[in-house]
């Protein structure tokens, strides 16, 4: 096998295409269930959830053939967000968790997601000796000793019990009417009930899945449905989860967005406030807006970056014994409550702070004010290398020098798409433009 399998985020790919074949599915199963079944006794276990795109079936179906093929027993959870599926490998004492999702990317898209016995994603080391064994002989188990594969019905039920406990006793939703957008992904079930059972007026949109219109113009990554909704209904908030629900962008009553810099600002300072921000630092990654950390610095608290990618945040938050960190994107990891990003509890403790304070979403969605930030992403061919063209990294070049003092340039290929992200953050943003603008035509000039 010449090609590394896992990604920043387990494996993925278009499906039916390598590496998301059926074949390949089983392979990972397999490997796997060998991996962790290696001392060969019975009774080990592991939990599979997906989203609601149509060819998660064809991979559950390989998945579990694969891991009974090695001894391990499949407990299957149906469609649950990511989250759950990290809180679940640990409550039901599973050896490996697995979610079947490529995220907000749309339907022809899917990916596996491997979360360890503690319920985080597995460690770099893991993933490697899970594709070691994908390239070789996998020794399957005796007829007698192959697993068995049962299905949990009442998976989002346990979420949703779960989930309502990170929230002060008492803490009621009563009055507010709130506009959710499912994405038509994983938590089309779980997250409208979890409102409604906490007492709120819910406005469900994005919640009837087809196996195709998995974030299709909605959910995070199209916030524009949820604000129109808002608008249309008069509602206190507006909540945008993505297809596997495990970032959320918010709009507040007057239709305006808030991402996850914003939604971590006000937690790194409510958090603060308490007492409850470890060390005072957020975990947040290259992406976060200068803005961010200019107001973290204001309020003496410290912002760590890391690489793109959620799992990078959480493995540093976990180095450093630090309790909040996400994304700008809309991860937001709170360690004392998920081992993963979680969009419905974050969006729950931004519900708490409009309960506690009587603040309507807009004086707690907007903490403070961006520093002008352009992003601008370019798909190329397989095989095609545009960093290492002469004239991009002369337009690159020429970009920092420009920058220097003033800004600052970013530009990397994302790890679940064939995409090149060219971010830059400036005061002058005719500048900004100038810059960005530049790089994608020497760019597409290659492409």
């Amino acid at each position: 096998m010449t090609r590394k399998l896992f990604g920043t985020d387990g494996v993925r790919g278009t499906a039916n295409s390598y590496p998301m074949t059926a074949e390949m599915a089983l392979k990972l199963g397999a490997a796997a269930g060998r991996h962790f079944r290696s001392d060969g006794s019975n009774g080990h276990r592991v939990v599979i959830g997906k989203d609601t795109r149509l060819s998660g079936y064809m991979i559950e179906t390989a998945l579990t053939a694969g891991l009974t093929s090695t001894g391990m027993n499949v407990l299957l959870l149906g469609p649950v967000p990511t989250p759950a599926v990290g809180f679940l490998t640990r409550s039901m004492r599973a050896d490996l968790g697995i979610m079947i999702s490529a995220s907000h990317n749309a339907h022809q898209d899917n990916g596996i997601k491997f979360f360890g016995p503690d319920g985080f994603k597995l460690s770099d080391t893991d993933e490697a000796a899970i594709e070691r064994i994908v390239a070789g002989e996998i020794a399957l188990a005796q007829p007698a000793n192959i697993g068995r594969a049962k299905r949990i019905d009442d998976a989002g039920g346990r979420y949703v019990e779960y989930a309502k406990t990170t929230l002060a006793r008492g803490t009621q939703l009563n009055g507010l009417r709130i506009v959710l957008d499912c994405a038509n992904g994983a938590a089309h079930r779980v997250a409208p009930q979890l409102l409604w059972e906490l007492g709120a007026d819910v406005i469900a949109i994005g919640t009837s899945p087809n196996g195709l219109n998995i974030n299709l113009e909605c959910g995070s990554t199209y916030p524009r449905a949820c604000a129109a909704k808002v608008l249309e209904t008069g509602a206190d908030l507006g909540i945008t989860l993505d297809g596997d629900a495990d970032r959320v962008i918010l709009i507040d009553e007057r239709g305006q967005i808030a991402d996850g810099d914003q939604i971590m600002a006000l937690f790194a300072r409510r958090w603060a406030e308490a007492g409850r921000l470890n060390d005072g630092v957020l975990v947040a990654t290259v992406m976060s807006n200068l803005g961010l950390e200019n107001f973290l610095t204001g309020h003496g608290l410290r912002m760590e970056r890391t690489a793109v990618g959620d799992r990078y945040v959480v493995e540093r938050m976990r180095q450093g014994g630090w309790n909040l960190g996400g994304e700008q994107s809309g991860h937001i990891v709170m360690s004392d409550y998920a081992t993963t990003g979680d969009g419905m509890i974050a969006a729950l403790q931004f519900l708490a702070a409009m309960v506690e304070t009587g603040k309507p979403a807009s004086m707690l969605a907007r903490c403070f004010d961006p520093v002008p930030q352009m992003l601008k992403n370019l798909r190329y061919a397989p095989g095609v290398d545009l960093l290492s063209a002469v004239q991009v990294q002369a337009a690159i070049e020429d970009a920092k020098t420009r920058l220097l003092g003033r800004g600052r340039l970013l530009i990397r290929k994302s790890g679940t798409e064939p995409l090149v992200r060219v971010m830059a953050e400036c005061e002058d943003e005719g500048l900004l433009s100038e810059i960005v603008n530049g790089i994608i035509a020497e760019m597409e000039a290659v492409a």
